[in-house]
């Protein structure tokens, strides 16, 4: 008897040591828990919106071409580009196109010098604004001449003011040595002059033309671009490096 008690204490000793084993394998294969720590979001600074500066409807802007333009060899759709000549500001003071920036331009129409005596002529806007500093914004800017205020052009492209209502200004032949003049465009295909370019000089030319002569507009040639539709730019800044 006291052999079979003996034999059991010791099955149950066995017992509680293999239960005692096994529950400290788990404890110590369980995995502790992973403290995250906390993260504060950090918050960016706002930009600052950039002012912008309005020009006019009506402006006038001075510009020489760069390249030469003949209704001998043009077709509708080239693209040229002139160069600004005087800083252009804004409504209240600020440069916002510098002497030196570019402006794109495209030919719209264009007529050949044709037997008879009539000359070529070539009509042309104005649709962007290319800035030193690498900057663009679109414009819309009609041909005009540099002296007098008699001719502004609205947003179709047409001539209004005291002597020169409804009619559209493009470049006409003739002139001295070939050169373009600025005329209106009147119903049944005559021209009135409204302004003059000779050559690279810009000169005014007055009340005459000869006809049957292509538009031959030279680079270095000066005149103006009227802008149909108020536009905004920053106040212009150089490129920094």
């Amino acid at each position: 008897m006291n052999k079979i008690v003996r034999i059991a204490a010791a099955m149950a000793f066995a017992m509680s040591l293999l239960t005692a084993g096994t529950f400290d394998v788990s404890a110590q294969t369980r995995k502790k828990p992973v403290l995250r720590k906390k993260t504060t979001a950090v918050k960016k600074p706002a930009v600052p919106a950039v002012k912008l500066y309005t020009v006019a409807a009506g402006k006038r802007i001075r510009v020489r071409m760069n390249e030469t333009l003949s209704s001998k060899t043009a077709t509708v759709g080239d693209t040229f580009t002139v160069t600004v000549r005087e800083p252009v500001y804004s409504t209240t003071g600020a440069i916002v196109i510098p002497e030196g920036a570019e402006i794109k331009g495209r030919v719209d129409t264009v007529v050949k010098a044709q037997k008879g005596g009539k000359p070529g002529s070539i009509d042309t806007s104005f649709t962007e604004v290319m800035l030193p500093n690498g900057s663009k914004r679109a414009i819309s800017g009609s041909l005009t001449e540099l002296v007098s205020d008699d001719a502004k052009s609205d947003n179709e492209g047409t001539a209004s003011g005291d002597k020169m209502k409804h009619r559209k200004v493009i470049f006409y032949g003739g002139g001295a040595a070939g050169g373009a003049l600025l005329g209106a465009a009147i119903g049944g295909g005559k021209g009135a002059l409204i302004g003059g370019l000779l050559g690279a000089g810009g000169g005014f030319l007055g009340e005459r033309y000869t006809k049957g002569e292509e538009a031959e507009v030279k680079s270095g040639t000066e005149f103006g671009i009227y802008i149909n539709r108020a536009f905004s730019l920053p106040k212009y800044e150089e490129a920094t490096p």
